[in-house]
């Protein structure tokens, strides 16, 4: 079996994509409509996808807290810093190291889903 996607139902696909492309570097790998007022995007590299879908007839759908998605900053969380400070958004927890491996830090997206910004030490 292989892991292909997370799905994240959004209020506002352009701000959840400036997120996820722009300040993440995710790349739109598929955008399209799916039916009246519903659009969906595929972003990033590999096997493995964040799936974002805007209009859900159905309404939002709520994570827990103790859902987060992790992505690992290109160099180190100090440099992330001033990103995510010049877009005006605010570490949540962080940095925290539970070993010499690895630390990371928390963020919110567009919807209030936990991020995880991970910095690899090894």
């Amino acid at each position: 079996m292989t892991y292909c996607w997370t799905t994240i139902n959004v209020r506002d696909l352009e701000a959840s994509l400036a997120f996820y492309r722009d300040l993440l570097g995710l790349p739109v790998k598929r955008r399209f409509a799916a039916g009246e007022g519903r659009e969906i995007a595929f972003l990033g590299e590999g096997e493995t996808q964040v799936e974002l879908i805007a209009g859900n007839p159905g309404g939002q759908s709520r994570f827990g807290n103790d859902i987060s998605l992790g992505f690992v900053v290109p160099r180190t969380l100090e440099d992330f810093q001033e990103l995510l400070t010049a877009r005006g958004i605010q570490v949540e927890a962080g940095p925290i190291q539970p070993n010499p491996q690895i630390r990371f830090s928390y963020i919110r997206d567009p919807d209030g889903l936990r991020i995880q910004l991970v910095e690899n030490l090894a």
